[in-house]
């Protein structure tokens, strides 16, 4: 089925942000020693050209920058940084995707729970406060692009890339073909418009993003617990429960180790495991 104008301008729109911000990604990747996977050819994927993750139930999700450590064109790596491209034009839309994006990244953040994965989103167009906010509440960092720095990025070329849901379909069928025009270079143009509008919050981006992937080990806490767990009918008989507790009587059996990873970030990680096995395989996750 044919798309509408107004559907091609907005991928075209889309396509112009991942330009913009591609190169940014790639020299952080190079940089930090890693592989960015985008979408396009690589070896390991054979004929696949999208990028693809599944999540802990067995769900495959589309993604636009996965960065891998470890990873190469033939190997795929561990996951430490899932990163969303979106464009919305009306603020009626803008929650849906915040929700849609939050759906395909926040499973696959839970499966690599182990690598306390980057999660970021590049936004541009409409987007509300709420659904900003919304995604930075989930742990997002968020690099937004508004729809006027849109506007002017596209004024660079030559090409009002204003429109609504009264504008006439032949006036977007003339913004598709002017772009479609454009020669290389002036389309770089308009990518370095929109960088050039945000370097400050592209700076910042980038920051949070080499933080969380270049994070140290700062403590690491290990708790060995004794005793069986007391579960009890309400608040009144768990407080007679404590005050009536011995703690200074022997130990009961083992019952678990819980482990914790501090980082110099303010990030921590937890775990609790029945076994010395499981206790050592997920730190040895983090080496």
């Amino acid at each position: 089925m044919a798309h509408s104008p107004s559907h091609r301008f907005g991928q075209i729109i889309g396509d112009a942000l991942e330009t913009a911000i591609r190169p940014i990604l790639q020299a952080a990747a190079t940089e930090l020693g890693m592989y960015l996977d985008a979408k396009g050819e690589r070896k390991v994927r054979g004929s696949k050209r999208k990028v693809a993750w599944m999540d802990g139930k067995g769900n495959s999700h589309d993604l636009d920058y996965v960065f891998e450590a470890g990873g190469n064109d033939e190997v795929i790596g561990l996951p430490r940084a899932f990163i969303e491209i979106a464009w919305r034009r009306y603020t009626k839309h803008s929650r849906n995707k915040a929700q849609e994006i939050q759906g395909a990244i926040i499973p696959l953040a839970e499966k690599y729970s182990d690598q306390h994965p980057f999660l970021g989103v590049v936004l541009g167009g409409v987007f509300t406060t709420g659904s900003l906010t919304q995604l930075r509440s989930h742990g997002f960092s968020v690099l937004y692009f508004p729809y006027e720095s849109v506007i002017k990025a596209f004024a660079i070329a030559g090409i009002d890339a204003g429109f609504d849901e009264e504008t006439p379909d032949r006036s977007l069928l003339h913004k598709v073909k002017a772009y479609k025009k454009l020669k290389p270079p002036q389309r770089e143009g308009v990518a370095q418009s929109l960088r050039n509008q945000h370097k400050a919050e592209i700076d910042e981006f980038v920051s949070s993003l080499k933080t969380a992937l270049t994070r140290q080990v700062a403590q690491v806490y290990v708790l060995p617990l004794h005793g069986l767990i007391r579960t009890l009918d309400s608040i009144v008989d768990a407080i007679m429960f404590i005050e009536g507790f011995d703690e200074s009587s022997p130990h009961d059996s083992f019952t678990r180790y819980e482990v914790g990873v501090r980082y110099n970030n303010s990030d921590e990680i937890r775990g609790q495991f029945k076994d010395k096995t499981t206790a050592i395989t997920f730190l040895r996750g983090m080496l």
